[in-house]
C-alpha cells in the first residue's frame, strides 16, 4: 500500500470530527466549487450537503461581498488568511443572517494549494444581545415611571430603525434633545455624524446659509466654501431644533430637501445631494401656527411622520423621586462630594412646585442645592429660593384655590398644552387662563 494512502479507518475518523464541529465548516476547490458541508453548515443556512456540494460558494451563501471583497478569493488569490471577518448571508429561507468568517487554505501532501476552507459561526444571538445592551444604554438617561414615558421609551428603538422623519414635541427643557440623541443612538445611522442646529437662534439669512452652505464669493465675507449642515450630516441625522421660528420662505427650500434630498448652497448653481434623516423639534404649537400662516401645512405633514411629545414635569410628577436621585447620583460623581439623600421636607418642597422649566429645571435645582450644601444630605433651605416660596404660597392658599389649579392642570394635560382649546373647555377667555397661569407658576 502506498505509505501516502490514508487508511480507511482514519478517513471515517476525520469525517467523524469534521461533522461533529459546533462551527460551520465547508470547503472548496480552486474554482470556489464546494466540496464538503458539514452539518453545522446545514443548520445555520438551511441548506442540506446535497445541495451545497458541486455549487459555486455565491450560490449558497450570497453575501454582499461575494462579487467584491470574498474572503475565499482573497485567501485563494493571494494566500492571505481572514480571521474573524464579519459578513451577513442570506439563508435558504431568505433571512439575513450576521456571521463571523475565518479562512485557510488546503494544500495536497506536496504543498501545492487545493483550495480552501472556511469556518463561520451564527453571531445573531450575540448581535441581538449588543443590540439590547446598547438599547439599554441609549435609553438609562430617559429616566421615568411615568405610564405616558414609558410608553414612549418602548417606541423609541423602532422608531429609530424606521428612518423616518422624526417631530419631537414638548415643552422647554423637557428633554427634546436628549430624545432626538436617543433616535439617533439606535438608528442603523449611529456611525454617521449627529448634527444639531437651532432654527430659532439665528436670522433667515444666515440660518440659510448654515443649512445649505455657501461658495467663496456668494457674499462679501465669504472667502472660501463652506459646507452646510445638511452637507456635514449626510449619512447621519440632522435635528433642526425649534423648527417652527424658522422663516417662512426658508420652509420652501427646506421642503424642497425633505422631498428630494437636493439643495443647493449659496452662490452656487450646482445641486447637491444630502442622505441626512431629518428629526424636528418643537414647543409650539404647529397647527395652531399653521392656523396663523407662520407656518406651512405641506412642511408640517412632511417633518411629522411620527410624531414623539413630551409632556411636562407637571404632567408627570410621579418621576420627581426618581429624577431626584439620578440627579444626584450625577453630581455626586461630578463634584466627588458625599450627598446621597434629600430630605422629606426637600422632596415634598420639589414635588409641590410645577417646575415651568421641566426636568432641566429640577436638574438646575439639585445642582444648585449641592453648591449650597455642605452635609450629606439636602435640606428645604438647600433648594433655590423660587421652589421655597412656591411650597409656602402652596401650603397657605385655600382648598378652593388648590381645587382650581388641579382643574386648570388637569385640562392642559387633555389638551396636551394647547391653551387656546384649555380655555374654551373650561369656558373661560384666553387672557384669563393666561393670568391664573401665572398665578399658579404654571407657565411653560
Amino acid at each position: 500500500m502506498d505509505a501516502r494512502q490514508e487508511p480507511k479507518g482514519m478517513k471515517d475518523v476525520g469525517e467523524l470530527i469534521f461533522q461533529s464541529i459546533s462551527d460551520g465548516v465547508f470547503t472548496v476547490d480552486e474554482n470556489r466549487i464546494i466540496t464538503a458541508f458539514n452539518r453545522a453548515a446545514e443548520e445555520i443556512t438551511g441548506f442540506e450537503a446535497h445541495e451545497a456540494v458541486g455549487k459555486h460558494c455565491f450560490d449558497i451563501f450570497r453575501t454582499e461581498f461575494c462579487n467584491s471583497r470574498c474572503p475565499l478569493k482573497d485567501t485563494l488569490q493571494h494566500h492571505d488568511v481572514v480571521e474573524d471577518a464579519r459578513v451577513s448571508i442570506i439563508t435558504k429561507e431568505g433571512c439575513d443572517l450576521p456571521i463571523s468568517v475565518t479562512t485557510e487554505l488546503l494544500r495536497d501532501e506536496d504543498g501545492n494549494v487545493v483550495g480552501a476552507v472556511e469556518f463561520f459561526r451564527d453571531l445573531s444571538d450575540l448581535e441581538d444581545l449588543h443590540r439590547r445592551l446598547d438599547e439599554s444604554r441609549a435609553l438609562a438617561d430617559i429616566v421615568s415611571v411615568n405610564r405616558e414615558m414609558q410608553q414612549l421609551v418602548a417606541l423609541l428603538p423602532d422608531i429609530a430603525k424606521s428612518e423616518c422623519n422624526v417631530l419631537i414635541t414638548g415643552p422647554s427643557g423637557s428633554g427634546k434633545e436628549l430624545v432626538a440623541q436617543v433616535v439617533h443612538n439606535l438608528s442603523p445611522r449611529h456611525y454617521g455624524p449627529y448634527v444639531r442646529i437651532n432654527c430659532g437662534a439665528l436670522p433667515a439669512t444666515l440660518l440659510e446659509s448654515e443649512l445649505f452652505g455657501y461658495e467663496r464669493g456668494a457674499f462679501t465675507d465669504a472667502k472660501r466654501d463652506k459646507p452646510g449642515k445638511f452637507c456635514l450630516a449626510n449619512g447621519g441625522t440632522l435635528l433642526l431644533d425649534e423648527i417652527s421660528e424658522m422663516d417662512p420662505a426658508l420652509q420652501v427650500k427646506l421642503l424642497r430637501v425633505l422631498n428630494d434630498g437636493e439643495y443647493q448652497p449659496l452662490g452656487s448653481t450646482r445641486t447637491m445631494h444630502t442622505d441626512a434623516r431629518i428629526l424636528a423639534a418643537t414647543n409650539a404649537d404647529l397647527p395652531e401656527r399653521i392656523e396663523g400662516g407662520a407656518f406651512r401645512e405641506d412642511l408640517y405633514f412632511r417633518i411629522n411622520v411620527v410624531e414623539v411629545r413630551i409632556p411636562p414635569l407637571r404632567e408627570r410628577p410621579e418621576d420627581i423621586p426618581l429624577l431626584v436621585d439620578h440627579f444626584l447620583k450625577k453630581f455626586r460623581k461630578k463634584t466627588r462630594r458625599s450627598i446621597d439623600r434629600v430630605s422629606p421636607e426637600a422632596l415634598s418642597a420639589l414635588r409641590r412646585y410645577p417646575f415651568p422649566g421641566n426636568v432641566r429645571e429640577l436638574e438646575n435645582a439639585i445642582e444648585h442645592a449641592f453648591v449650597m450644601c455642605h452635609s450629606d444630605g439636602i435640606q428645604v433651605e438647600h433648594l433655590p429660593a423660587m421652589i421655597t416660596r412656591r411650597s409656602e404660597t402652596v401650603s397657605s392658599v385655600s382648598p378652593g384655590r388648590r381645587n382650581e389649579e388641579a382643574v386648570i392642570v388637569e385640562a392642559l394635560r387633555r389638551n396636551r398644552g394647547n391653551r387656546t382649546r384649555t380655555a374654551r373647555e373650561l369656558g373661560m377667555h384666553r387672557s384669563t387662563l393666561w393670568r391664573k397661569l401665572r398665578v399658579y407658576g404654571l407657565q411653560g
